[in-house]
């Protein structure tokens, strides 16, 4: 196959289908809306699992530079209840495969080992137009546009690429995350660094909780979950995450068969007043152990808000010529640690897929999309579970059964 492959995106997800891409020889450029690769911090840690991400990056022959991104120790767990006290800790023995390493890391070494040039910075899509035959033009939002016989949406949540395949849109889930760090923390922040430990700390209730990761130098990321409709957000002082969604809709829901006008796409996250969200956040937290609420008021970076949202379980379409979708884009779910792991193995899978059939790429898209579509929904039905596991009713205790083996599902990571 020697079709040039166009993805939108340079994620984890179309990063590591243009390697497969690139090891099997197949051409490929992917068109970025950041104008760099260092234009805004990538996220924090992520387990990649034996069964998909570290499969992927087996694929993509940058095994053994994954392996020099982990951090070892992190995959230790603690579970505490909202006084401080400890339900659970398992400690890292090196045998759990699911090894940490950092978001911006692993984003390093997968554009590391691409040709110069594949990734386009500074090309955000303001539209896509089908031209027939397969073929779809994109236009940018500086004014340029490509022509493609092959388009891979790996554009996340508020894909531009989506709408040529489904009139799907993702719907707020009633869960959003705060997120703030603490740096330095053995010194600085002493109480809330023993809280954490060395790895990863839940603290978890009905309907809230603060989840906390130890990554590098001392540095505690944490992720405060609440269950709130989003205009409880926007009296908190946080910019009407509501309307930026709506935003986003309107952009991407912009009929597919013309050229749409450059859209303010929504970002991921509403940036508050540091001091009086975090106070507000924190006081659905009261009566909680100083050392756990001290990861949102000692919060060094002002609060970042992360409304959950998801696509349909399920979610599918009908094979239209010349497009498909991988990562986000294509599944959007709750949070379960699999995001990252699903968006390699996407990628993956699929340039697998189109190398398998060099002189019919239709089949080799319905393949890759087929077998895409069962591993998502199951991971969907268990994403769901460990959301409720964590969140609902029974909260903390159906999560730590999980983890000692009383229940069903045993095994899988709690994550943000």
């Amino acid at each position: 196959m020697r079709t040039p492959v166009t993805i939108i995106g340079a994620g984890l997800g179309g990063l590591m289908l243009a390697r497969v891409l690139h090891v099997h020889g197949i051409p490929a450029t992917l068109y970025e809306a950041e104008a760099s690769a260092t234009a805004r911090p990538q996220g924090g840690m992520l387990d990649i699992h034996e069964h998909n991400g570290q499969r992927a990056l087996r694929e993509a022959g940058l095994y053994g530079e994954f392996r020099a991104l982990v951090l070892e120790g992190r995959e230790a767990t603690r579970a505490l209840a909202a006084d401080g006290t400890v339900l659970l800790e398992e400690a890292d023995d090196g045998t759990g495969g699911r090894p940490e390493v950092l978001r911006g890391e692993l984003r390093r070494i997968l554009l590391e080992s691409l040709p110069a040039g594949t990734v386009r910075w500074g090309r955000k899509v303001s539209g896509v137009r089908v031209l027939g035959e397969g073929r779809h033009e994109v236009a940018f939002a500086d004014g340029t546009a490509v022509t493609t016989s092959l388009l891979v949406g790996a554009d996340g949540a508020w894909s531009r690429v989506r709408p040529l395949l489904s009139a799907a849109v993702p719907e707020y889930t009633g869960t959003s995350f705060v997120e703030t760090y603490l740096f330095d923390a053995d010194l600085r922040h002493p109480a809330a660094a023993k809280a954490v430990g060395g790895g990863a700390m839940f603290a978890l209730a009905p309907g809230k909780g603060i989840q906390a990761h130890r990554e590098t130098g001392g540095t505690l990321h944490t992720y405060v979950a609440l269950r709130r409709p989003q205009e409880w957000f926007t009296a908190a002082g946080f910019t009407d995450p509501a309307a930026v969604a709506q935003a986003a809709v309107a952009a991407v829901a912009a009929p597919a068969a013309a050229v749409a006008p450059a859209a303010a796409v929504a970002p991921a996250a509403a940036v508050a007043p540091a001091a009086a969200v975090a106070g507000r956040i924190a006081a659905e937290f009261d009566g909680w152990a100083p050392e756990l609420t001290a990861l949102i008021t000692d919060g060094e970076t002002a609060p970042v808000l992360r409304p959950l949202h998801t696509l349909p379980a399920g979610h599918r379409w009908d094979r239209v010529p010349g497009v498909t979708l991988l990562g986000d884009a294509a599944h959007l779910m709750i949070p379960n640690g699999e995001g990252a792991n699903l968006a390699m193995y996407d990628g993956a899978e699929l340039g697998k897929a189109l190398a398998a059939h060099p002189d019919d790429t239709e089949a080799g898209l319905t393949a890759y999309e087929q077998a895409m579509f069962r591993r998502s929904a199951a991971e969907a039905v268990e994403a769901a579970d460990l959301h409720e596991r964590m969140f609902g009713d029974d909260s903390p205790h159906g999560l730590i059964a999980m983890f000692t083996g009383a229940g069903a599902g045993a095994g899988a990571e709690p994550s943000a």
